[in-house]
């Protein structure tokens, strides 16, 4: 066999096996009730259950399909025949299901699939009581491509790059193609190079006139959680062709859309090899359809998803992984696109993700630069502060050894930082998503987190660096720092076990207090009271607060400012990020609220860390909704109401920087230069990064 055939039949097996991944994921999500299908099992050896990212993000997957789908037969209801082609379905279950359900009323589906895999699939069905239960009683044995011929169910075996024989093989099963017809494509065309899928796009435009095309692929190839896709899917063998030229929402629309001249700029980055199209002139219809929509999942879950399903799907397991979540859908889209004036009524509908719709972004012309620190230091939902300068305290988080209680210090010396290890004379416990808030003194106190969504940790640690005896040997060989952690008993009404709170030092009266503000806890999504700790008499009190409480929200910023404190940014009861800035002033009587009304409005985010600099707001990283890369650096002007951001170059930084679930600390404010430390995330089923080291920011 010619070498180029084998690679080609070894990416073509690679392929294949990304449908029995696929179908497991499928089931997990089924069996843990995001959605009803009985009919997935019969397509698996064994059942295994996925975490709750995964099973919802195949939910979103499932619910996007069915939606067409679902639209598609009600438009077409009164038409006298209708069909659904399925290509690369893989062991799909739509057919069975929509026969289950009796929605399949003078409908036909068609799969179409590689030989081996429907091969594979008929033994299946044919081993099977219930799913040959819902094929005709006297099947036709197979013949040619045909592997199953029933009533309303024909399952071919053919490589669908085979325009030829897929149309032949079609006609010969017996479909019609002057009859409303829905395409399905559920991550397929994405997998064959682009002249490829574009051909199929084209050749049913021109075979089926009456028809809607409907695509689920993944978008948004160059960001950091692009990367960790694009690399997981080269490890597979299984390159994502389609992003190359068609990396975003828009690139997918002139796809089926626009017709144009275009220049073609091929380049490579972390050895991937990309595409960018220049487009010269525009027409109607290049590809042959009408009207298209494409939605990312973000898109699709918040405006088409409705609130009391959200609500339902949101309750069915434990999960804390927002951000995750919002990167795995921001790279996921939804698409159809219309043949015929019938199927434009079966389009998807537009719908903003947000009630307030994401200002255009403006990035200043200037761009900040990230360089790594030769330090070895990693962390996801770690709590940093600066006890006294260049000594920056780690406290809890995760890493790849898991959740544990090691403390760490970063150390400065002379223009560098080292790592160095802290011994509590108290265990701190397990906490992600904690605060760590700076004292005079070089003392920090230690409030809230959890150890899982479903287990807040509790108590209040008061911690203080020992600086007259600051590194003494540890039996490690490995220099160690003592620190004094001490378990502090309030009196009062204390507030309820949270995370992703803020815990900020404001002043009333010439005393300081610990203002801990919003989070979630294991029962409310979002929490919106504010408590105050006097941090003298340890006591939990009451000050007078007036003005408009902002919403509820977790994973925000605070910072301390003029007495006070300026909340931005975070995310809603409903998932949604908030993009708000509100000041915290003190008065003669206690405090008020007041909102600042930015110009021109910030994107909203959550996830970020802030610094207050002089009179203005220093906003790090985060996660937006917005399809314009990932969040870099935004200045908010408290005096003049004003913001602009900042793009982050990262090309000195090696590997994907994920500014997410990090801490940042301004360790010089006459430099006024920021380190970042830790971040990064579970990548959806890609796998999980950390940044491997901290990274500074020069402002």
């Amino acid at each position: 066999m010619p070498t180029t055939n084998r690679k080609k039949q070894g990416k073509d097996t690679a392929v294949q096996g990304t449908n029995d991944s696929s179908v497991v994921s499928k089931v997990s999500a089924a069996a843990q009730g995001y959605f009803k299908d009985d009919f997935l099992q019969h397509f698996v050896c064994k059942v295994a259950r996925r975490a709750p990212l995964i099973n919802r993000g195949y939910y979103v997957r499932w619910r996007a399909v069915d939606h067409c789908v679902r639209r598609f037969l009600h438009v077409t209801e009164n038409c006298p025949k209708r069909q659904i082609l399925s290509l690369g379905a893989g062991f799909d279950s739509l057919y069975f299901r929509l026969h289950a359900v009796g929605a399949l009323d003078r409908a036909v589906v068609y799969e179409v699939d590689f030989p081996d895999v429907a091969r594979r699939k008929t033994a299946l069905i044919n081993s099977n009581i219930t799913l040959r239960g819902t094929l005709d009683s006297h099947l036709p044995s197979p013949a040619g491509p045909v592997f199953v011929s029933s009533g309303q169910y024909r399952l071919l075996g053919v490589d669908v790059r085979e325009e030829s024989q897929v149309e032949e093989a079609l006609g010969a099963a017996g479909l019609d193609w002057a009859a409303p017809t829905l395409i399905l494509s559920e991550v397929v065309l994405t997998y064959m190079e682009t002249q490829w899928s574009d051909a199929v796009i084209r050749w049913a435009a021109k075979l089926l006139p009456q028809s809607l095309f409907v695509i689920y692929e993944q978008i948004h190839p160059l960001d950091p959680f692009g990367r960790i896709m694009q690399d997981h899917f080269l490890k597979l063998n299984s390159t994502l062709h389609a992003l190359r030229q068609y990396p975003d929402t828009a690139a997918q629309r002139r796809r089926f859309l626009d017709k144009a001249s275009r220049i073609t700029i091929c380049f490579s980055m972390q050895g991937i090899d990309f595409c960018v199209i220049k487009v010269q002139c525009c027409c109607f219809g290049v590809q042959g359809w009408d009207q298209c929509v494409c939605l990312d999942m973000n898109e699709f879950y918040l405006g088409l998803v409705t609130e009391e399903e959200r609500i339902r799907v949101e309750s069915l397991e434990p999960f804390d992984e927002y951000e995750e979540w919002h990167q795995k859908c921001s790279h996921y889209f939804i698409l159809t696109a219309s043949r015929g004036s019938l199927m434009e009524q079966a389009l998807l509908s537009y719908a903003p993700a947000s009630p307030v719709p994401s200002p255009p972004l403006s990035l200043s012309p200037t761009v900040l630069t990230a360089q790594t620190v030769p330090v070895s230091l990693e962390g996801l939902g770690t709590a940093s502060t600066l006890v006294s300068p260049g000594r920056v305290l780690l406290t809890g988080g995760s890493s790849r050894g898991g959740r544990g209680t090691v403390i760490r210090m970063l150390v400065r010396e002379g223009e560098g930082w080292r790592s160095v290890s802290v011994e509590p004379s108290e265990d701190l416990g397990v906490r992600l998503y904690h605060t760590a808030t700076s004292l005079p003194g070089g003392a920090a106190i230690v409030f809230g987190g959890r150890s899982s969504p479903l287990n807040p940790t509790r108590g209040l640690f008061k911690v203080t660096l020992d600086l007259d005896n600051p590194l003494s040997p540890s039996d490690s060989k490995e220099e160690t720092i003592k620190l004094s952690a001490e378990k502090i008993v309030c009196t009062g009404d204390p507030p309820a076990p949270r995370w992703r709170h803020t815990a900020t030092i404001v002043s009333h009266e010439g005393k300081n207090y610990l203002f801990v503000f919003g989070g979630k806890n294991e029962t409310e999504a979002a929490l919106s009271d504010g408590n105050f700790l006097c941090l003298d008499q340890q006591h939990w009190t009451e000050i007078q607060v007036e003005g408009a409480i902002p919403e509820a929200r977790h994973s925000h910023s605070a910072c301390s400012y003029r007495g006070g404190l300026v909340v931005f940014g975070g995310l809603d009861r409903r998932g949604v990020p908030l993009g708000d800035t509100a000041v915290l002033r003190p008065t003669e009587r206690g405090f008020t609220w007041e909102r600042v009304e930015v110009q021109p409005p910030p994107v909203a985010r959550y996830s970020h860390c802030a610094h207050v600099i002089d009179e203005k707001l220093v906003v790090v990283g985060g996660v937006w909704l917005h399809s314009d890369g990932v969040p870099g650096v935004l200045i908010i002007d408290l005096t003049t109401q004003s913001c602009v951001e900042f793009s982050l170059d990262t090309t000195s930084v090696p590997w994907p920087l994920m500014l997410h679930s990090f801490c940042s600390e301004l360790t010089d404010p006459e430099e006024r230069q920021l380190l970042l430390i830790g971040g990064g995330g579970n990548c959806f089923s890609f796998g999980t990064h950390f940044n491997p080291q901290p990274v500074t920011v020069d402002l």
